[in-house]
């Protein structure tokens, strides 16, 4: 096991995360068979459920039935999905070169709970993949069961980045891979730079750079490198769409995207990375477009580890017979979303975050958890859910605690001792030769007393092993 002198050494030779410190372990998180078996089959799982939401989407903006041998449609969909977003970037995720194209690295945030694995987001736009990486190789060195210690999850992050360029006719050479993080993004630039500067000591032209680097020719975008302008093939986005007005040559990285002079993952479909999506999954009028789209054990996977979730959204003037899809109140359907003030506080076990497109929808900055506020906080997130000039859609979901569990971590005094806290898992999938491929895992081992378990300096952030018995 890596001692507390090695970790702190390598830390401080080498910088991940920007202004982020947390707390240290010898030890990785341990992972039974059964739940590495589990891991591989919910990476398989995202990705059909990525394939069968593109679907649903494009069928939906289109006023295409959803079904085979049924007319159902569903304009709400893609309304809901589209909501508060500029028409340029829904129509440039509408266009016929980004038809089907979903993101080719997929990371499902996971709870440990005592009923097994709670899915509570599946973020397309990623961070951690080079501090796992850099877990993984460092961690690895003793414990070589560690996820990843083989040193591929570089290697297969290439791949699956690689493999959505577009060559020109009669081009040979090696493909130019940009990784472009934004000045929003910054803290996770220092991650990036290291998964870029590996990969080029392994044969491969990666390069993490600003969006202001990048240089949109008449025929390709290019970079500067020593001086002299290089061609990129693929542009691995590493900021959010939201922030677009605040990303240098935005416009230029659109047109040239459509023209095909550059491959961009993940593709720009704000839809994509909207938390709703889970909440469609549950959504009872869709229930047999999934059941269609999905495979028996894929729907049945993704219906038991992702929480009851409801699409919030001012509902107007019901019809007397109608009520809302949304958690119940003393046993009976509510018909606004205000009821829910009312609610016991077991009832209140239901958190609402920020769906997505907006500068609170990641880091756990939206997210209330109603069994932990007053009645009057709970209202006021309700209300502002709910309210018509919301700038973005919010989602409900009920809350699964996750266990209690213990591992050992060093204290800010160097010693080591058994710890109680709760876990959030991270795995990251690659999507190679249209499957996902599970490359290494990353946990956040937060202290007992959290709530909502994020990012924080008091938290332990280990690679993972596979430990029978554990």
């Amino acid at each position: 096991m890596p001692t507390l002198a090695t970790l702190r050494d390598a830390f401080e030779h080498r910088t991940l995360f920007a202004e982020k410190t947390w707390r240290l372990s010898p030890e990785p998180w341990r992972l039974t068979p059964a739940q590495h078996a589990e891991l591989k089959d919910i990476g398989r799982a995202c990705l059909a459920f990525h394939h069968a939401l593109e679907r649903l989407y494009e069928r939906s903006a289109s006023g295409k039935k959803l079904l085979r041998n049924r007319d159902l449609v569903a304009p709400w969909v893609a309304r809901s999905l589209d909501y508060g977003k500029p028409s340029g970037l829904v129509a440039h995720a509408r266009h016929r070169r980004l038809k089907g194209k979903v993101p080719v690295v997929l990371r499902p945030d996971l709870l440990l709970t005592e009923s097994g694995f709670a899915m509570t987001e599946l973020d397309s736009v990623p961070g951690g993949v080079g501090l796992t990486a850099f877990l993984n190789a460092l961690y690895g060195k003793d414990v070589p069961d560690t996820l990843g210690a083989d040193g591929s999850m570089p290697e297969l992050f290439h791949r699956a980045v690689a493999a959505c360029a577009e060559r020109s006719e009669g081009e040979t050479g090696a493909l130019v891979v940009a990784i472009v993080v934004s000045d929003e993004a910054a803290t996770y630039r220092p991650e990036f730079d290291w998964l870029a500067e590996t990969l080029r000591e392994r044969g491969h032209p990666v390069y993490c750079v600003h969006p202001a680097d990048l240089m949109p020719m008449d025929d390709a975008v290019c970079i500067p490198v020593d001086g002299a302008p290089l061609r990129i093939h693929v542009i691995y986005r590493f900021f959010e769409l939201f922030d677009l007005a605040n990303v240098k040559g935005s416009d230029a990285i659109f047109d040239a995207v459509e023209a095909g002079r550059v491959a961009l993952t993940p593709p720009m479909k704000a839809h994509q990375e909207e938390k709703l999506n889970l909440a469609l999954l549950h959504h009872p009028a869709l229930d047999a477009f999934w059941k269609e789209n999905l495979s028996a054990d894929d729907f049945a996977l993704l219906r038991r580890i992702i929480p009851e979730s409801w699409m919030m959204e001012a509902a107007g003037e019901l019809p007397p017979t109608a009520v809302l899809h949304a958690p119940w109140v003393g046993g009976r359907p509510i018909r606004e979303w205000t009821e829910l003030a009312d609610a016991s506080q077991k009832e209140r076990n239901l958190v609402i975050k920020a769906s997505g497109f907006h500068e609170t929808a990641w880091g756990a900055r939206s997210v209330t958890l109603g069994s932990d506020v007053s009645r009057d906080a709970w209202l006021d997130a309700i209300e502002e859910a709910v309210a018509p000039e919301a700038e973005c859609r919010y989602v409900m979901q009920s809350y699964r605690k996750p266990e209690r569990l213990s591992h050992p971590v060093f204290d800010d005094k160097g010693a080591l001792a058994e710890a109680q806290g709760r876990v959030r898992l991270c795995p990251y999938y690659f999507v190679i030769d249209a499957k996902a491929e599970l490359a290494g895992a990353l946990a956040t081992f937060c202290p007992a007393d959290k709530k909502i378990i994020h990012g924080m300096k008091d938290a332990a952030l280990l690679p993972c092993r596979v430990t029978p018995g554990a």
